[in-house]
This record gives C-alpha cells, structure tokens and sequence, in this order.
C-alpha cells in the first residue's frame, strides 16, 4: 500500500538494527512472486467466471532505472463482493499491473470474462463491448451511478447551476429506492427496480438528452 522500493525497505530496516540487503529482499520478492503467480491466477479464473465484476483502475509510481526517478504505472483492480446483496459468491479481488491505461490491458485482463463489468465512465473500456473485442464475447458495461453523479455535484458546487440540481434531485430519488430496497432477496430488488426505478432513468435519460438541445 506504499509503494516502498526495496531499497528504502533496507534502510528502515538498518535502523532497527536489521541488517538486509536490497539484492536479499529483492531475491525473496522474486521467489514469493514465483510461488503465488499460480494462486493469483487461479483467483483471476475463479474471478472471471461470475456473472458481474466490478474493476477500476489507479496510478502508483514505479522506479525507472536509469532516470533517479519513477514513473506512472498502473493497477487495475477485479473484485467481486455480493455480500450487501445476498449473493452466495464468496468476495474476491485480484491485481493487475501495466505501464499505462490504455485499454487494451483490461482487454487481455479480461480474456475468458463474459459477463457484466461495472466500471466508471473511463472510454478505454469501450473496446469491451464491440464484437472485435479479444479474449471473449462482447460484454454489457454497468456505469457508476456514483462517477455520474460526481460530475453534477461538481458543477453545483462550483456555480450553483440550477440544471445540475435538478440532476441531482432526480439521482437522489433513484437512490432513495436503492435504500429502501437493500438486503432484500435479488427477486425483490429486480421487481423494485423494474416497476419503480426503471421509468426514473428513463425520463432522467430524456431529462439529459434535453439538456443538450
């Protein structure tokens, strides 16, 4: 979670009067690497062969040798976590690394997945549901309804626009629902989000596309 190089590994550890070299640390880092490559693999299979995944991406700064500095590097997270919605799929999370975002790295990340992917509004992983798509069928996309509704809290708070509020009102309805309908079975959530949520998306879609005559 720091992202701490070996080598400032070795100088905390010097401190406390542990002697390691970073080339040690660096030859143990390698052997661990080895021995879970099958398990993180394996979790990346069971992981893929759900119905919906979450995944997101985040920088992290990565040495390049030869520079005295780092650069930007990539993680990009698939999880599974059902718990809130009384799934019986145990929760799962697994890391991938790349250099940079483009989207062909969550492309071969997703090799054998066919199922729905929640993702935010990122256009790399549009790829995802063309029928060129590499590694599987093309998928649905789920968008965050979080992500969308950052951007309209964004322009309310820089200028008060009246058009975000009215966004935001019609985002928090949709929300309301959600609450009431939490913990209850997937049949029950389905038929509320049916008869109930369903129509409120839709005249927020009009609402949207209204906005931008």
């Amino acid at each position: 979670a720091d992202h701490l190089p070996l080598y400032r590994q070795s100088q905390i550890l010097a401190r406390s009067g542990i002697d390691i070299h970073r080339s040690t640390l660096a030859d143990w880092t390698g052997v661990a690497s080895f021995h879970l490559t099958p398990v993180v693999d394996r979790l990346a299979e069971h992981l893929k062969a759900s119905t919906k995944l979450f995944m997101d991406e985040t920088t992290a700064p990565v040495l390049d040798p030869g520079r005295g500095r780092t650069k930007t590097g990539y993680l990009w997270a698939l999880a599974r976590d059902d718990r809130n919605w009384g799934g019986d799929d145990p929760p799962g999370v697994v890391y991938f690394y790349a250099p940079d975002r483009r989207g062909e790295n969550g492309e071969k990340f997703l090799t054998g997945f066919n199922g729905i992917l929640q993702i935010d509004g990122y256009t790399g992983y549009n790829r995802l549901t063309k029928p060129s798509r590499k590694g599987g069928e093309p998928i649905t996309v789920a968008y965050c309804w979080a992500h969308a509704r950052r951007k309209l809290k964004e322009v309310f708070d820089r200028d008060g626009s009246e058009i975000a509020a009215e966004g935001l009102r019609q985002i928090a309805e949709i929300y309301a629902i959600e609450k009431g309908i939490r913990g209850m079975s997937p049949g029950q959530r389905l038929s509320a989000r049916q008869t109930r949520s369903a129509p409120l998306v839709a005249a927020f879609g009009e609402w949207l596309q209204a906005q931008r005559l």
